[in-house]
């Protein structure tokens, strides 16, 4: 789900609860949903965390590898084993 879409479900008190968990302010959270303004990795997992995955990090920041992270990318031919 759109970030924005999730935030335009929030309001009043449930906005503040949210922006709490998620460690910053509602005018933040404002900016990310309406200005387009990209995240840190970090944000895009409290996000994720703090909507119980409604939205994801890879529709916050698709420029990761979140495969990779989440041990989904399949292993190169090649790739380093430890013996």
């Amino acid at each position: 789900m759109d970030f924005r879409l999730y935030w335009a479900t929030l309001r009043g008190e449930a906005r503040h609860d949210f922006a709490k968990r998620c460690e910053t302010t509602v005018n933040h959270l404002n900016n990310v949903a309406y200005s387009g303004r990209r995240v840190g990795e970090g944000f895009a997992i409290r996000l994720e965390r703090e909507t119980d995955g409604a939205v994801t990090c890879e529709e916050m920041r698709p420029d990761v590898d979140w495969s990779y992270l989440r041990g989904t990318a399949p292993r190169a031919a090649g790739a380093f084993r430890p013996g």
